[in-house]
C-alpha cells in the first residue's frame, strides 16, 4: 500500500437513520478501490463493518467501524457510524476526526427523525453534507416524495446532482447533471455504461443543471461574472464553486445509489475526491487554549486519539488521526494528560477488522496502533518538545441510568473490571458506585444501549449480572428554625461516657447575616460567637457549624467530636437516608464531666441533638430535576405531552422545526427511569431526547409522604 501525502486524502463519516443502508454503501465502496475482492451483506452477516457477534445478532451497526478505499490514487477515510440515537457515541468521534458527512436518506422513507437527529449534530460540529439517496431499487422507492421531504426539512439547501431515470425495482440507470451524461449499470456488478442523455429526459437535466450552475456561481464572484458572461459555467468551474458552497455548508449535494447493487457508488467517491474538503480546506483542529493546528505534513507530529478497542489476540487498539506533521514506526511520541513516552510500534492502515501494515501516515491520515501503555480516547500525543493538547470530545450527556449487580457475589471484582473496560471502550457508558445510595449506578443512552452491554457480559463473558430499579439520589433540608437537647450517658462498671449538647438549626442560604440572637419555645437564646466552621459538603450545599460556648459549659476539644456526629447524621438524613444541606448549627450550651466526658460521647450526643432538632425543623425531601429536550414528529405529540405530564414535567417551551416538535421540560429523575423505552414505544422509534441535571427541588407533600412511608428507619440511638 502507498503512502499518500495530505493532498491525497479525504475523511467522511457514513451517516443516517437505522436501516438507511450505510453498512451496504460502505462495503460498496470498498469494493470499488479492491481493498475487498467481494461484497458481503448485512444479511449474510460478512460484510467488513458490522463485523461482531452483537451486529450479526441485531442485523444493525453497534459500533462504528473505521475503514478505507483507494481510488485514482486517493485514499478515502471513511467511518460507518451507527444509525441508533443511542450509539451516538461512535458518532460523536467520528464527527471529531471526519471532514464531510456522506448522509444516507432512505428512499422509502424520505427525512426522516434519525436524519434529524443526525443533521443536527453534523450542524453542532460544523460538517458539511452529502445527501445520498439509497435504496432506489425498493419497491416502494419514491424520488419526488423523497426530495420534497429533503426541502421541507433541510436547513442548507439541497442540490440535485443526480436523479434517478427508473427508481424501484427495475432501477438501473440515471442521469448526473454535474457530467451531463446518463449512467447505465448491469445487474448487481457496479459495472456501468456511459450514454448521452435521451432526448426525452433532456429539457429535465438541462433545467437541473442550470440550477446546480446558479448555486455553484453564488459561492465565488469571479464564477458569477463568468455565468453573467457566458450564461453557463464548464465542469471543472462547477465544481470549484461546489467545491466552496459545500465546504461553507452553504449547500448539500444530492446523489441517488442502490449500494446493493453498486448503483452510484463510484461516481460518489469520484465526487468526494474532486470536491469534499479534504484535511487542508477542513477546519483546522483546535487546542485546550483555542489554537489552531493545520494539517501540515512538515511540521511537528501530533496525534488524536478518538477511539479505542480492546481485541482477545492484540488486546488495546488505538485509532487516531494524524494532527499534523509525518508518524512513522518507531517514533516516540508524548502523552499530554501523563507525561509519559509512548512508542508507536506499528502503524496499520484500517479496515474493519482486516488491517493492513504501513511505515509511515501523513497529516491527515486515519489509521490505529496497538499496545500503548497507558494512552485513552481523547488524548493527545506530540513530539517531545512540542506540547498540544487537542480540545477533547464533547461527549452527550448520559439519558438513561440503572443499577447493576452480579447474580452471584464472587463475581462483584469481575463485573467491575468488565465495567470499567467497557467505559474504556465506550465513554457513554458511565460507571459509579454511588455510597450514598449503596448501589452500582450504570449509565448510558438509552435502554437498549445497555442492553447491548448486558449481552456481552451475559454471551461473550460469561458473566450473569441483572438490572434493577436505581435509587433516586433525594436530598433533605429543613424550612424553619428548631431546637433540641440531647445528653448521653452511659455508665457499666469503670469509666462512663456522658456527654450533653444544646443546640439549634436554620435553613441555610448563601448571604445570611450571622446569628445574633433566637426564640426557640418561648425562650430567647442570645448568641456570641466563639469560632466558625463552613463545610461544603461533597454533595452539593453547605453546613455551617457555630460555637457559641460560654463559661467553659463543653470544653473546646469537645467541638470537633459534637460536628463529626452532625455531619455523620448529615451523610445519612434523619428521614429518608439521603445526604442532608443547606442547614446552619449553633452549639449554645451543654454540660461535661471532668472523669466520663470524651470525644464518643459528645459526636454521639451532638449527632441525637441534631437528629431530634431536624426532625421539628419543617424537614422536607428535595429531589434531582432534569432538563430535558425531546425530538418528536408531530404526529405524536399528543402522545409525548400525556405522558410527560404524567411524569410531573413542567413543560417550559414547544417549538417546531422543519416538521420536528421540540419540547423543552423539567422532569423530576424519579419518573424518568426507563423513559426511552416508553419514547421510542409511543412514536415508533421515530423520536429522541437529551437530558442534562438542572437542579435539587422539593418534592409535592402527596410524594413525600409515600417516600417517607416506605422508609424504614433502621438508625437507633446508639
Amino acid at each position: 500500500m502507498k503512502t499518500y501525502s495530505t493532498n491525497e486524502i479525504k475523511n467522511v463519516v457514513l451517516l443516517g437513520g437505522s436501516g438507511s443502508g450505510k453498512t451496504t454503501l460502505a462495503e460498496a465502496m470498498a469494493y470499488e478501490g479492491k481493498v475487498i475482492e467481494r461484497r458481503g451483506s448485512v444479511e449474510n452477516d460478512n460484510t467488513i463493518s458490522d463485523n461482531t457477534d452483537v451486529e450479526h445478532l441485531y442485523k444493525r451497526s453497534i459500533y462504528s467501524t473505521i475503514l478505507f478505499t483507494e481510488f485514482n490514487n486517493y485514499k478515502l477515510n471513511i467511518i460507518d457510524s451507527p444509525g441508533s440515537d443511542d450509539f451516538c457515541g461512535g458518532l460523536f468521534s467520528a464527527f471529531k476526526v471526519a471532514d464531510v458527512g456522506v448522509m444516507v436518506i432512505n428512499a422509502q422513507n424520505g427525512f426522516e427523525v434519525g436524519t434529524e437527529i443526525q443533521a443536527r449534530y453534523a450542524r453542532k460540529y460544523e460538517k458539511p453534507i452529502i445527501f445520498v439517496v439509497n435504496q432506489l431499487d425498493s419497491d416502494k422507492a419514491n424520488w419526488e416524495s423523497t426530495m420534497d421531504s429533503l426541502r421541507a426539512n433541510s436547513q442548507v439547501k439541497p442540490v440535485i446532482v443526480q436523479y434517478p431515470v427508473n427508481p424501484g425495482p427495475d432501477f438501473d440507470s440515471f442521469i448526473d447533471v454535474l457530467m451531463m451524461k446518463m449512467y447505465k449499470f448491469k445487474g448487481d456488478t457496479g459495472i456501468r455504461e456511459e450514454f448521452d442523455i435521451p432526448e426525452s429526459e433532456m429539457e429535465h437535466a438541462k433545467e437541473l443543471q442550470n440550477i446546480l450552475i446558479e448555486a455553484a456561481a453564488e459561492n465565488d464572484e469571479s464564477l458569477m461574472e463568468l455565468y453573467f458572461d457566458k450564461g453557463t459555467l464548464t465542469q471543472d468551474e462547477m465544481r470549484s464553486g461546489l467545491k466552496l458552497g459545500l465546504a461553507r455548508r452553504d449547500l448539500i449535494p444530492v446523489f441517488c445509489t442502490s449500494a446493493k447493487k453498486d448503483i452510484g457508488t463510484k461516481r460518489l467517491i469520484e465526487f468526494i475526491i474532486n470536491v469534499a474538503p479534504g484535511p487542508k480546506i477542513a477546519p483546522a483542529f483546535k487546542t485546550v487554549d483555542g489554537r489552531e493546528i493545520p494539517a501540515n505534513e512538515n511540521a511537528p507530529t501530533t496525534l488524536f486519539i478518538f477511539k479505542t478497542s480492546i481485541e482477545s489476540h492484540l488486546g488495546e487498539v488505538s485509532y487516531f488521526r494524524v494532527i499534523s506533521g509525518k508518524l512513522k514506526e518507531g517514533m516516540e511520541l508524548i502523552n499530554s494528560k501523563t507525561g509519559n513516552k509512548e512508542k508507536i510500534s506499528q502503524i496499520f492502515a484500517v479496515a474493519g477488522k482486516n488491517r493492513v501494515k504501513v511505515p509511515e501516515m501523513y497529516a491527515g491520515d486515519i489509521g490505529c496502533t496497538v499496545k500503548l501503555k497507558g494512552t485513552k480516547t481523547n488524548q493527545t500525543l506530540y513530539t517531545p518538545g512540542h506540547e498540544v493538547i487537542i480540545d477533547p470530545i464533547k461527549f452527550p450527556e448520559p439519558r438513561y441510568r440503572t443499577a447493576v449487580k452480579a447474580q452471584k457475589s464472587s463475581d462483584d471484582e469481575k463485573l467491575g473490571e468488565l465495567l470499567n473496560r467497557a467505559n474504556f471502550e465506550d465513554p457513554t457508558i458511565v460507571v459509579e458506585y454511588s455510597k450514598e445510595l449503596k448501589q452500582t449506578i450504570l449509565s448510558g443512552q438509552g435502554e437498549h444501549h445497555l442492553n447491548i452491554l448486558k449481552w456481552q457480559l451475559n454471551n461473550i463473558n460469561k458473566l450473569d449480572i441483572e438490572f434493577f430499579a436505581p435509587k433516586i439520589p433525594y436530598r433533605e433540608t429543613i424550612t424553619k428554625i428548631s431546637g433540641a437537647d440531647y445528653r448521653h450517658k452511659k455508665q457499666s462498671g469503670g469509666a462512663g461516657q456522658f456527654g450533653e449538647v444544646h443546640l439549634l438549626i436554620e435553613p441555610y442560604y448563601e448571604g445570611m447575616p450571622e446569628p445574633t440572637k433566637y426564640k426557640i419555645a418561648g425562650r430567647d437564646i442570645n448568641v456570641n460567637i466563639k469560632g466558625k466552621e463552613e463545610v461544603s459538603l461533597d454533595w452539593g450545599g453547605k453546613l455551617v457549624f457555630y460555637s457559641s460556648i460560654v463559661g467553659g459549659a463543653i470544653d473546646a476539644r469537645f467541638l470537633p467530636a459534637i460536628l463529626k456526629g452532625i455531619m455523620e447524621k448529615m451523610e445519612e438524613g434523619p428521614l429518608t437516608g439521603s445526604y442532608a444541606r443547606d442547614i446552619r448549627v449553633v452549639v449554645y450550651d451543654g454540660k461535661m464531666h471532668q472523669v466520663d466526658s470524651n470525644e464518643i460521647s459528645f459526636k454521639l450526643a451532638g449527632r441525637n441533638a441534631f437528629k431530634e432538632a431536624f426532625r421539628n425543623a419543617g424537614p422536607k425531601i428535595m429531589e434531582p430535576i432534569y432538563d430535558i429536550e425531546v425530538l418528536v414528529p408531530s404526529d405524536k405529540m399528543g402522545d409525548v405531552m400525556s405522558d410527560l405530564q404524567n411524569r410531573r414535567a413542567m413543560i417550559e417551551g414547544m417549538s417546531s422545526d422543519k416538521g420536528i416538535e421540540i419540547i423543552n421540560a423539567k422532569v423530576p429523575l424519579g419518573e424518568m427511569y426507563r423513559y426511552s423505552t416508553t419514547l421510542s414505544s409511543l412514536t415508533n422509534g421515530r423520536a429522541t431526547y437529551s437530558m442534562k441535571f438542572s437542579s435539587y427541588e422539593q418534592v409535592p407533600s402527596d410524594v413525600q409522604n409515600k417516600l417517607l412511608k416506605s422508609y424504614t428507619d433502621e438508625d437507633k440511638d446508639e
